[in-house]
């Protein structure tokens, strides 16, 4: 009796134990760090990229005065683009990652622009300074394009699993995981900067 009395006694904690093992709980905390270390990747290249935006603006200025317009729109871009950030939290909300997207997309189309104007002044291009911020965003926008394709990945594996069976109940139910949104580019970031001269 006193043998039944224990084997009932423990029977709910082997139950307990063998549910959680197999809820995904373990393994939705992992894919969750996951999608948010790939996101403060892409926005780790994005800063990058903002960074040696100051430079690459002083550096034109320098040689293409008359290229006001240009310079300018550069460098709002650059100040809405580091102003419009998204916390790895929200990450589920599609309107807050269009809004980070589009003004990304934005100082891509503005370092395009300075880019192509940049082509009118020989002795720009020959600039060892211009030359050596030239090749730093051509390695950035490259290092952005390995960040958003990793984050993309992260994501399409953490969303199978918050929307597959039976681990999509312990997601839904015990940690309250929402799908996050993946990246897609908006037209105008399809095309990276021409930096070849």
């Amino acid at each position: 009796m006193r043998n039944l009395k224990t084997f009932f006694g423990v029977l709910p904690l082997l139950a307990v134990t063998a549910l959680l093992s197999g809820c995904g709980y373990n393994h939705l905390q992992s894919l969750d760090e996951d999608v948010k270390a790939a996101w403060a990747e892409v926005q780790n290249q994005y800063q990058r990229r903002a960074d040696l935006v100051p430079n690459l603006v002083a550096t034109v200025k320098g040689y293409a005065k008359h290229e006001k317009d240009t310079l300018e729109a550069v460098i709002n871009a650059r100040a809405k683009a580091t102003s419009t950030t998204i916390d790895a939290s929200k990450l589920s909300d599609p309107k807050a990652v269009q809004q980070f997207q589009a003004a990304q997309g934005e100082l891509t189309q503005a370092l395009s622009r300075l880019m192509v104007v940049a082509e009118k002044y020989p002795d720009l291009k020959a600039n060892e300074n211009f030359k050596e911020l030239q090749t730093q965003l051509e390695g950035t926008e490259n290092r952005i394009a390995v960040a958003r394709r990793r984050y993309i990945e992260s994501v399409a594996e953490y969303n199978k699993t918050v929307r597959f069976f039976p681990t999509n109940l312990t997601a839904r139910y015990l940690l309250h995981l929402e799908p996050r949104e993946s990246f897609t580019a908006s037209d105008e970031a399809k095309t990276a900067p021409k930096v070849q001269f």
